[in-house]
Parts: structure tokens; C-alpha cells; sequence
């Protein structure tokens, strides 16, 4: 068969074949096939590696004691700066005096402040003794008025008793003398009839007369007597009464005046503790003239600067740093990862300025990391909406490195529990939370709170 140039078919088939035999694939080409599927294998392979989850979350350092974290030193009264005796960097033991500062109130001006404060108590304390023993004089005054109450009182009713007596010995002779007149006026009627009829003597008339005559003097005797007797009883009754109600108006006149020493006493006790008071406040401002350490650590920074410089009362003055604290990282996460977080969680921290190479999947291969162990987790969100933990260092781990600083960045994961590696990419492309499968069996604890 002849093609379109006329020549024979089975030539032409015979020249291609020779053509495709000359034709070679080239080396490179086979080289990136096969590394291609190499990759394509590792990474299939690679997929169902195990993959630790973790939750990350940025922070800083700070101190887990907060007696460790630097602290403001704080003017608590309003003073002029007369000295500095500290410099910035200096290194200070607590109770070191850092400055002093002069009075800037008129009313603590006088420098014998004190001394004047202590007289006027000590004046104050003779006042109120100088009341007590009046307040005592009139005491036993009450008691002598109310003995002699009732002596007086006894004698007034011996008296009417008396009386009493005398006025029924009077008003016994007094019917007697009534009965005797009454006899003498009967016989001196009869004699009477018997003299006008001439049957006695005019002398033995006489004689019966005159006897008559002196009983009636006697009953006139034995009825004064005997009204002077009740008038008498009257005035001892009277007496009886007058004598009790004098007493009781001195009794009350002197217990009404120690009613008033007493309360002039206790006002004088509550100047007087008043004065305490304020002779106490004297002498403890005066203490605050000088401001010290309240621990050892190191001058950070001085606040406020210069001599002569007026501060006001609890305004910050200097900042001290303590010494060796015990570091901690205070991250913050997210809350949707909180309840994944539990203490004694493992976490890897990596500070700010330290060489780090991290795999938050592999933490066996991180380079430069540190371990970590969740002491705290706070159970109020912070101001951005984020939940803050503390992590202290690993005992089981390398230690913290000794340069770091409270303040310093930090960046932190907190490891979860191990997953393939295609869950996790499935996790992460569809924005799902970590999985948590079981929590840690108990947490670590350092110090005397890992032997108890």
C-alpha cells in the first residue's frame, strides 16, 4: 500500500519506531516522580502518626506568691521629701530606710507636739482623780446621812412612844379625877340641901365646899394635862415625819451631786481617751516620717523624684522587686479551652529572648522549650473575655532559666492527649475544640504541698 507520497506504508511505521526508540525520558523527570510519590507516601504515612493535642495561649512572667511580685512602696501620709538614702538597682533589707519626709500639715507643725499632747493628759488624769475623791467624799456624806437618818429617826419614834405612855397616864388620872369630882359634887349637893334646911353646921359646910372647890381645880389639872399630852403626841408625830423627810432632802441633795461629779467623771474618762487617741495618732504619724523596706529585693524604680517634692497621702513613691521569687507564667487562654484545663496539666513554655524551636505536636523534639506544670485557673474571665492560668515549673523537667525576668513575654501550649494526625487536620479545617479523653490522674504538686 503506498501512502500520499507514494511511498510503501510499512516503510514510514518502520521510521516512526525508530524515532520513538532514539527518543529518552530524562533523568531529572524520574527523579522528581519518585520523589513525589516519596512524599506522598511519608505523608500518607505521617498521617496516622500520633499527634498531641494542645491548647495555646500567650502570657508573661510573673510570681506565684504574690508576696514575690514587685511591689509599690506608698506614702501613707502627705509629706516633703527631705532625703533619698536609696538609689535605683541598690539592693535593700526590709526594714531599710529608702526616704524621709518632713511635715506638710499646720496642725502637726509644733515640734513638742508630743509633749504638750502629754501634758494635757496627765492635767486631764489629776482632773479626773481630783472627781473621784469628791465623788467618793460624797459617798460616804450619803452614808453619814443615811446613819444618822436613822438614829435620828429611832430617837423620834422613842419619843412618840413616850408620849404615847405619858398620854395614857394622863388620860387615866384624868378619869379619875372626873370620877372623884363627880363624888365631890354629889355630896357637896346633899350637904347643900342639909345646910339650907339648918341640919349641919355652917363650918362643915364650908369644910364639904372647899373640898369640892379643890377636886374641880384637880379635874381642870388632869384635863390639861391630859390635852397637853395630845398635843404633844401630835408634835412627835409631826417630828417623827420631819426628821425622815430632812434626812431624804440631804440624801438626795448629795446623790444628786455625785450623780453629777460622776458624769463630769466619765466625760473627763472620754476626753481623756480621747487624748489617748490622739497622742497615740501623734506618735504613730511621726513614725511615718521615715518610709522603709517591707522586704528585702531590689530598687526598681524611684517614682518620685528630687528633694522638697510634696507627695500626697497613698501616692506611690518607689517600686521594689523581692528577691529569688518563685517564678510562675500567667497565660492567658480562651474559654471555649478552659474546661479542657485542669491542674496538673503538662505545658510547654517558651520565654520571650530565648532560642526556641517548638513542635506542639512532638514536644519530645522541641528545642529551647520549658516544662510546665497548671497550678491555677481562674474562675472569672479577665477584661478581654479570656480566662488567665498559672504554670509553674516541671520538677521533672530542666528548670527555668536563671536571666528571666518578672514581665518577660512568654508563649505557652498546654498539652492535651494524643490524636492521629489526620484528626487533627480535620480538626483544625473544620474549627473544632481539642479532644479530651481522660485527665491527668492527679495533679503535681511542689514543695510541702507534693509531701503532703
Amino acid at each position: 500500500m503506498l501512502n500520499i507520497s507514494g511511498k510503501p506504508e510499512n516503510h514510514s511505521i518502520e521510521q516512526k519506531s525508530i524515532i520513538f526508540k532514539t527518543l529518552k525520558t530524562p533523568n531529572a523527570g524520574k527523579v522528581l516522580a519518585k520523589v513525589l510519590l516519596s512524599i506522598a507516601f511519608i505523608f500518607f504515612i505521617l498521617l496516622f502518626f500520633p499527634w498531641q493535642q494542645n491548647i495555646r495561649g500567650n502570657g508573661k512572667v510573673t510570681a506565684f506568691n504574690p508576696v514575690h511580685r514587685p511591689q509599690v512602696v506608698e506614702s501613707v501620709i502627705a509629706g516633703r521629701i527631705e532625703q533619698w538614702h536609696i538609689s535605683e538597682g541598690q539592693y535593700v533589707e526590709k526594714g531599710d530606710t529608702l526616704l524621709t519626709i518632713s511635715e506638710v500639715k499646720d496642725a502637726y507643725f509644733d515640734p513638742q507636739l508630743l509633749e504638750r499632747t502629754k501634758q494635757q493628759i496627765d492635767a486631764k488624769e489629776q482632773s479626773i482623780a481630783a472627781k473621784q475623791e469628791k465623788s467618793n467624799a460624797l459617798k460616804q456624806q450619803i452614808k453619814a446621812l443615811e446613819s444618822m437618818l436613822e438614829v435620828k429617826y429611832t430617837q423620834a419614834e422613842n419619843k412618840l412612844k413616850q408620849v404615847e405612855y405619858k398620854l395614857t397616864s394622863d388620860s387615866v388620872d384624868y378619869e379619875a379625877e372626873k370620877v372623884r369630882f363627880a363624888n365631890q359634887e354629889n355630896i357637896y349637893e346633899r350637904n347643900k340641901k342639909r345646910y339650907d334646911a339648918g341640919n349641919i353646921a355652917l363650918t362643915k359646910f364650908q369644910e364639904l365646899e372647899s373640898k369640892f372647890f379643890e377636886s374641880r381645880m384637880k379635874l381642870i389639872s388632869a384635863e390639861n394635862k391630859f390635852f397637853q399630852s395630845k398635843a404633844e403626841l401630835i408634835n412627835a408625830q409631826v417630828n417623827l415625819s420631819g426628821v425622815k423627810a430632812e434626812y431624804l432632802d440631804k440624801i438626795s441633795k448629795a446623790k444628786s451631786e455625785l450623780n453629777n461629779t460622776d458624769a463630769q467623771v466619765f466625760e473627763s474618762q472620754g476626753s481623756l481617751a480621747k487624748l489617748n487617741n490622739q497622742y497615740a495618732n501623734y506618735e504613730t504619724r511621726s513614725g511615718f516620717y521615715v518610709l522603709t523596706a517591707p522586704q528585702a529585693g531590689y530598687v526598681v524604680k524611684a517614682l518620685q523624684v528630687g528633694v522638697g517634692e510634696t507627695i500626697k497621702e497613698d501616692e506611690p513613691v518607689v517600686q521594689i522587686m523581692p528577691d529569688n521569687p518563685d517564678l510562675a507564667v500567667e497565660m492567658y487562654v480562651n474559654a471555649m479551652d478552659v474546661p479542657l484545663i485542669e491542674q496538673g496539666r503538662k505545658v510547654r513554655v517558651e520565654f520571650d529572648g530565648w532560642p526556641a524551636l517548638q513542635f506542639t505536636g512532638w514536644p519530645s523534639v522541641s528545642v529551647g522549650t520549658f516544662g510546665g506544670v497548671v497550678r491555677v485557673i481562674d474562675r472569672v474571665n479577665s477584661p478581654t473575655g479570656q480566662f488567665r492560668i498559672l504554670v509553674t515549673p516541671d520538677p521533672e523537667e530542666e528548670p527555668w532559666p536563671e536571666q528571666l525576668r518578672i514581665g518577660s513575654g512568654t508563649k505557652g501550649w498546654v498539652m492535651l492527649d494524643d490524636v492521629a494526625v489526620w484528626y487533627e487536620i480535620w480538626r483544625q479545617l473544620n474549627g473544632f475544640p481539642p479532644s479530651l479523653y481522660e485527665a491527668p490522674q492527679e495533679p503535681i504538686l511542689q514543695g510541702k504541698e507534693a509531701k503532703k
